[in-house]
């Protein structure tokens, strides 16, 4: 949420700067580098965190109405660090993948890569892009008035990227107009002063926390702190403590023969619904109040683990 610029440096000492996030659009890069300021990002840091989020959302929606996901399809657009991992587990689901990123595409010539449209074409649509505003990978309201027609009745939508990638204005006449898609918003345009009429309509919306996790927070730390002991040419010390979590599901029960099943699991290591019933919350509130709101949640969030964390033989994240 901070703008680290010229507004807020200029005159001040600053050597180095450090962001625990995989995104970086807050930063003034370009500033940076002309008052030779050191900075380090933590690219990746999340992005556990991340797809854990989205197969959370897919499954609580596919079991709330009865979808099966077997043979269905899901466009990936973004395949960095988020996006690999969740084509690594929709396949484990039996989902076919669509891959899109066009820069991956210039950069390795893979022929595996579709466009755009045809990512849009698929069963599920998640969006894992860098926020560009412009130029010839322009993200900004990637998916708009346009194309949204292009997306088939009972697809299910999710943004965990960043809000503007998606018009939100548009998705929400969209929603009012048809209401045929199953909408998953953590990102939102204008944040902390979202759309209440369009979280309204969405079926889960967050207050961008989908890589809010222990773990994600932790390795993020650590990425920076290295970075910062690089900089300041001094042995890193420190190693961060992961505390175990209580397990109450045994053996037994961890046999993923049904989608009630895996939800039941899932849900228990992330109640997505809770997340999404907090920030609905705000939808009668003021819109100032609401904004308030939004950052409170994102401030005050609880401690949330990765699957990873838990002490039983999980093999789907």
């Amino acid at each position: 949420m901070t703008k680290v610029n010229k507004n807020l440096l200029e005159g001040s000492s600053i050597k180095f700067v450090g962001t625990a996030t995989s995104g970086t659009d807050h930063i003034d890069l370009e500033y940076l580098r002309k008052k030779e300021i050191a900075f380090a990002s933590a690219p990746g840091c999340n992005s556990q965190a991340v797809a854990e989020y989205i197969f959370s959302a897919i499954i609580h929606i596919a079991y709330k109405n009865k979808i099966k996901l077997s043979g269905k399809s899901i466009g990936i657009i973004g395949v960095g660090n988020i996006g690999s991992k969740i084509n690594k587990i929709a396949r484990k689901f039996g989902i076919k993948t669509i891959k899109n990123d066009p820069p991956l595409k210039r950069k390795l010539g893979n022929g595996t890569f579709k466009s755009l449209k045809d990512a849009l074409s698929a069963d599920i649509i998640t969006f894992h892009v860098p926020l560009n505003m412009g130029g010839i990978d322009n993200t900004y309201h990637l998916l708009n008035k346009k194309n949204l027609n292009l997306l088939k009745p009972g697809s299910i939508l999710l943004n965990a990227s960043r809000g503007p990638v998606i018009d939100n204005i548009a998705l929400k006449n969209h929603l009012l107009e048809k209401d045929n898609l199953y909408t998953v918003l953590d990102v939102w345009e204008n944040e902390p002063a979202i759309d209440l009429e369009l979280l309204n309509l969405v079926n889960i919306g967050t207050p961008h926390i989908a890589g809010y996790s222990f773990e994600g927070k932790v390795k993020g730390t650590v990425m920076i702190y290295k970075s910062l002991c690089d900089f300041l040419d001094v042995p890193p010390f420190w190693t961060p403590t992961i505390p175990a979590v209580e397990n109450r599901f045994t053996e037994s029960q961890l046999n993923f023969e049904t989608l009630e099943d895996i939800y039941n699991l899932i849900h228990y290591i992330y109640p997505i619904d809770e997340d999404s019933s907090q920030l609905k919350k705000s939808v009668k509130m003021p819109r100032l109040k609401a904004a308030e709101y939004f950052d409170l949640l994102r401030k005050n969030y609880k401690m949330r683990r990765e699957s990873n964390s838990f002490n039983f033989n999980f093999s789907i994240f």
